[in-house]
């Protein structure tokens, strides 16, 4: 099997999917609502797209292709606000997060579609503990080759990424301590990970020939790697962010990858090696594990700080570009929670500890999903 050709998309064009959670409104826990959703959400004219994922009770949304993260938001808004009203309808709601915090994976139905169920029988009850909720990022490349020189570039920021977004502190009702514990259940498939080091679109051709040739892989859907290109549509996917409790956060993180794309491709401000995977893995657990308080070792001069303090470094060097793709508000919204020391998993701690009751943190971040749309819809 061949691998297909790299289409041509726009240069730093953007496409967000979001993967979120459906729960019941009597003790807040997964609701199997899925095909109902979709029912309900394919009568209505909306940008992007609603799809199933693995199990019942979770959704992936889908923006289509974006210029800006404004305009991100923007698309996402409408879906958003559609996605609050079937809900309603359905007396069930839609929540951010990358785990859901006390739902049993054991309970778990796959969704009935062939290539879930394929899934399902290699995978076994991976499948059911792959109920874990993500947000993809798509950028646009030139071409074949740019888009792995912006692959391997981009993997340097990954514990960025992860900190910025970790959402998924509590599984089985415990907090695991991590930030981002849901990157720990994709660790668990083996083609997960980093992809192969090729700078070339040539030398991936070879790599993913010869991947194909053992029967190992039929497409690029077959490798779950944290950054992978997609072809078919001319884009690199970030695969690490845990979904955001909110659709402005997951705008913003667009945005984010935007502006580093852009800084890439203007400035070509290092050249990336193989030498840069010798930290990728320390560093993304250091993310995974303390989020914005992790220690970040600088992959180029063997240097430690904090992963705060990079990520503000960070900001600065691509402020201007983050001017050019109209994509300011977004940073400043990152810089000021980097600033406070805030993320998503922070904000679920700290309902818990007011709370002691998960239900009502998982009520709680389910209204803050809805917030603009409950806002929207005030005379």
């Amino acid at each position: 099997m061949s691998l297909e050709s790299f289409q041509k998309s726009a240069a730093l064009s953007l496409g967000v999917e979001l993967e979120l959670q459906l729960v019941n409104t009597h003790d807040f826990d997964l609701a199997p609502y899925a095909e109902d959703m979709l029912r309900m959400m394919a009568r209505i004219d909306l940008p992007g797209a609603a799809v199933p994922e693995m199990t019942s009770s979770m959704i992936e949304i889908s923006t289509g292709i974006c210029h800006s993260s404004s305009e991100v938001l923007g698309q996402l808004s409408q879906i958003r606000d559609a996605l609050v009203k079937c809900a309603d309808k359905l007396n069930i709601a839609v929540v951010g997060g990358g785990t859901h915090p006390f739902q049993q994976w054991h309970e778990r139905r796959i969704y009935d579609k062939p290539r879930f169920r394929e899934l399902s029988e290699l995978y076994g009850y991976l499948s059911k503990q792959f109920t874990i909720f993500g947000q993809h990022v798509h950028v646009g490349c030139p071409d074949a080759d740019s888009a792995l020189l912006t692959l391997h570039r981009m993997s340097r920021y990954i514990p960025h990424f992860i900190a910025l977004s970790a959402s998924s502190p509590y599984v089985q009702a415990q907090d695991t301590a991590f930030d981002s514990a849901r990157l720990n259940s994709v660790f668990a498939f083996p083609l997960s990970g980093r992809a192969p080091f090729a700078l070339t679109w040539n030398e991936f051709t070879v790599y993913f020939g010869k991947m194909a040739h053992t029967g190992v892989v039929k497409s690029m859907k077959d490798f779950y790697w944290d950054i992978r290109p997609k072809p078919e549509f001319g884009t690199i996917e970030i695969r690490v962010f845990d979904t955001p409790l909110t659709i402005e956060r997951a705008a913003a993180l667009s945005g984010f990858v935007q502006s580093l794309a852009a800084w890439f491709m203007h400035e070509q401000p290092f050249m990336p090696t193989e030498d840069d995977y010798l930290v990728y893995t320390y560093n993304r657990f250091q993310a995974c594990r303390f989020g914005l308080e992790a220690v970040y070792v600088d992959p180029a001069s063997g240097g430690n700080l904090p992963l705060r303090e990079h990520i503000l470094l960070t900001m600065d060097k691509i402020a201007r570009h983050a001017v050019s793709v109209d994509a300011s508000a977004a940073l400043s919204l990152l810089r000021s929670s980097v600033e406070q020391g805030a993320n998503d998993a922070r904000w679920l701690r700290e309902r818990q500890a007011e709370e002691r009751l998960l239900a009502e943190v998982i009520r709680q971040a389910a209204e803050r999903f809805r917030s603009a749309a409950t806002q929207s819809a005030k005379p």
